[in-house]
């Protein structure tokens, strides 16, 4: 299969790096940007080629990742489509919801796979956390994930940047939509710069996600109440603590010791996230099968994103 690029930012470096390590499945044919000498400059270190317009590139791929800024996901989307190559869009799927639902929709009609790149899905923390909620009756959930503040970051809502990450997990999780919202956040410049939700599920368990771009540690925290055991996955360190009581103590009257829980760890395998999603990408267009992350559900993500916007901006913020 024939891939390529488009976007030679950062995280589109990653996306040429990733296809150029898989030579069993997939060809790496280019990669396009706005910024030329970027482009070749990417291009010449993983020996690929650099197109010098969109469509020089399209007419020679079956698909592509996007990787440049959301604004112009829809207008590069069209063109894939025009095109037939399928897509894997960075999150999030669009600027709006109604180019979101669009692209659905033509992708549907045209017979393109469109899969959203909510990359912690392929993390193997979270596919952990999944088998190990199993049986499990939850309880709540909340979910902390935070950022050293970088100037690049000066204009950025840290709600669509960072806390859209959370509410897929939250999905994922909790195999249940949102249902109802509370908000607030703190803004400098009239952006979000930290943000706390309060999420009801439709399955009635409740969640609390907190994103940030103040902070001066890095933090990738998930904490679940079950019935039985509290969990904290570190999504950074790849570790998972479930702490569970047992139910038995010695009489005090004996002994000094009393055992009141016990604690499982788990050390998860180092796998980078991104190359799984990209092979998975590859592996549903080679055998004709929905994306393990569809456009309905980049959609999802961005509607209930825009709710808790909504409801800081209403607030004012502060």
């Amino acid at each position: 299969m024939r891939v390529g690029v488009i976007g030679a930012g950062a995280m589109g470096e990653n996306h040429v790096r990733v296809y150029a390590s898989i030579p069993g499945y997939c060809t790496l044919s280019g990669i396009y940007d706005a910024d030329m000498k970027r482009a070749q400059s990417i291009a010449g270190k993983y020996q690929t080629t650099a197109y010098g317009s969109l469509y020089e590139l399209l007419d020679v791929v079956d698909a592509v990742s996007i990787a440049v800024p959301t604004p112009v996901h829809y207008e590069i989307g069209l063109a894939c489509l025009a095109k037939g190559v399928h897509m894997l869009m960075e999150k999030p799927l669009a600027s709006s919801l109604a180019e979101g639902r669009e692209l659905i929709r033509r992708s549907s009609e045209a017979g393109i796979k469109l899969q959203v790149g909510h990359i912690e899905l392929y993390n193997s923390t979270i596919k952990a956390l999944c088998k190990i909620l199993e049986g499990e009756e939850v309880i709540a959930l909340d979910i902390h994930r935070m950022s050293p503040y970088e100037l690049r970051w000066k204009h950025v809502n840290v709600v669509e940047d960072l806390m859209i990450h959370d509410i897929y997990i939250l999905h994922y999780l909790l195999r249940s939509r949102t249902s109802a919202v509370q908000a607030m956040g703190y803004l400098e410049q009239n952006t979000i710069r930290h943000a706390a939700a309060l999420l009801r599920m439709e399955n009635g368990l409740m969640a609390q996600v907190t994103a940030s771009y103040i902070t001066e540690e890095k933090v990738r925290m998930v904490r679940i109440v079950t019935r039985s055991a509290f969990i904290q996955a570190d999504l950074l360190d790849k570790k998972i603590i479930v702490t569970r009581s047992t139910h038995f103590s010695q009489p005090i009257a004996n002994s000094n010791y009393m055992q009141q829980n016990m604690i499982e760890k788990f050390v998860l395998p180092i796998q980078e996230p991104l190359r799984m999603q990209l092979i998975d990408f590859l592996d549903s267009i080679a055998s004709n099968t929905v994306p393990r992350v569809t456009g309905e559900d980049g959609l999802l993500a961005m509607e209930v994103t825009g709710q808790i916007t909504d409801v800081i901006l209403r607030t004012k913020g502060n």
